[in-house]
């Protein structure tokens, strides 16, 4: 049974439904609401008393007077209502809610636009048995993973968003830093696109990004969320002191080590590294992810590669 709501509102056409069979006086209706029995009589006031002197008009007269007070009382009160119900009174002023005007074209698909911009340059790393995310920085073949994914390995393989596998080696990596750079021959670099790097010591907390990679496996996966923090502490490298990281609620899983964060703007801002789990088996995203900023990325891979 659903709960009670109360009374429905009661404008100027409500209708109690039908009198009683047997009246109980023959008397008019009150023109006022009953008084609740709980109230205290109320002793007529001195100027509803006959003054001395002054003979009380008869009471025909009065019942008159009352009853024509009523009535314009009524009136009165009718034509309140309907001018604030709006029914009957033509001349009252229509309501116009404002709206905003639509976002530009550009605006409405920057999501969309970022990720279409940023795919072509996205790779999936396959390094024995680990497997993970990577991007393409220049055109020269260099690609930028986490170092933890490429650990160990001897033989590590790309495969691109266009679904074609090629062969990379590793030319340098900072464990410390967990992050290393790949390189592919220049003909394979032909099929990557270099991805634009952002700046990110200019994040905000509550910019748009998108997380871009292989989770589980699933090539050119791409989430979004937004910049949670932009200078948190997190231990993550062989070393497990804590480095300065972006903080992001965007959906990062287990194999989107080495891959991009980006803005709006498909502008890499950071690689994603780690992500914050209950401390049992179950290892998933839980809205709390770290990335590596770009401008401390950007100074370690230029040492790795000259």
């Amino acid at each position: 049974m659903s709960p009670h709501l109360g009374h429905p509102f009661r404008g100027p056409h409500y209708a109690p439904g039908p009198p009683p069979a047997a009246p109980v006086a023959p008397s008019a209706p009150p023109a006022f609401s009953v008084t609740p029995a709980s109230a205290a009589p109320v002793s007529p006031s001195s100027a509803a008393a006959p003054q001395a002197g002054v003979a009380a008009p008869p009471r025909a007269a009065r019942r008159g007077r009352t009853l024509i007070a009523s009535l314009a009382l009524s009136i009165v009160a009718g034509g309140i209502a309907g001018a604030v119900t709006g029914s009957g009174d033509s001349e009252s002023t229509a309501v116009e809610l404002p709206q905003a005007a639509a976002p530009p074209a550009a605006a409405q698909g920057s999501i969309s636009a970022a990720a279409a911009s940023v795919l072509p340059g996205v790779v999936s790393v396959r390094a024995g048995r680990a497997t993970g995310s990577g991007f393409a920085i220049d055109q020269q073949g260099h690609v930028v993973t986490n170092a933890h994914v490429v650990e160990g390995a001897s033989d590590v393989s790309l495969v691109l968003s266009n679904g074609r596998t090629i062969d990379a080696e590793i030319l340098g990596s900072d464990p410390d830093n967990d992050l290393a750079v790949l390189q592919v021959s220049t003909a394979d670099a032909e099929g990557l696109r270099a991805l634009t790097l952002g700046r990110s010591a200019q994040l905000r907390v509550g910019d748009p990004v998108l997380a871009v990679g292989s989770p589980l496996g699933l090539e050119g996966t791409v989430t979004a969320g937004i910049v949670s923090a932009v200078d948190r502490q997190a231990r993550f490298g062989d070393n497990g002191t804590r480095q300065s990281a972006i903080q992001t609620d965007a959906a990062i899983n287990p194999g989107n080590s080495g891959g991009p964060l980006v803005n709006a703007a498909g502008q890499v801002v950071g690689v994603n590294t780690a992500i914050a789990t209950l401390g049992t088996s179950r290892s998933g995203n839980i809205g709390i992810g770290f990335a590596i900023p770009v401008d401390r990325m950007k100074t370690i891979v230029e040492s790795l590669i000259n």
